[in-house]
């Protein structure tokens, strides 16, 4: 490997939406998710509506031409 010319590699604490706090490595200085394993609907076996920022919507608005209901 090329000496200087990789990232830097920090020990960071990442902060999620829900509160959760959990400690990782990243090439950024600090980290901040929307979902960690503690709230994601797949790892907690709850069952809840995950949309971020109305990308479902969007998609219906995209594609919505080529499928008519």
């Amino acid at each position: 490997m090329k000496e200087g010319i990789h990232p830097t590699l920090h020990e960071v604490e990442a902060h999620c939406a829900c509160g959760n706090a959990f400690q990782t490595r990243s090439t950024a200085p600090n980290l901040s998710v929307t979902l960690c394993s503690s709230c994601h609907p797949f790892y907690s076996g709850e069952v809840r509506f995950v949309d971020t920022a109305g990308k479902i919507e969007k998609f219906n608005k995209k594609f919505s031409k080529f499928y008519k209901a």
